[in-house]
């Protein structure tokens, strides 16, 4: 998955944009967008499990 972080300058002020291959999520401030690109990442990183009737059909 392919992330980036754009600033967006709009005349009410800067806003930040995530993109997440196609999906975009709008942030306020860059520390709400870096931070929601770090909880992303931690949770992709992590181990996942597959439901136990995909574990047996893989077998």
């Amino acid at each position: 998955m392919k992330i980036a972080l754009t600033e967006l300058t709009r005349e009410n002020g800067s806003h930040w944009q995530v993109r997440l291959d196609q999906h975009v999520v709008t942030f306020r401030t860059e520390a709400e967008a870096r931070a929601f690109i770090q909880t992303l990442e931690s949770r992709l990183a992590a181990p996942h499990r597959l439901p136990y009737r995909q574990q047996r059909a893989a077998n």
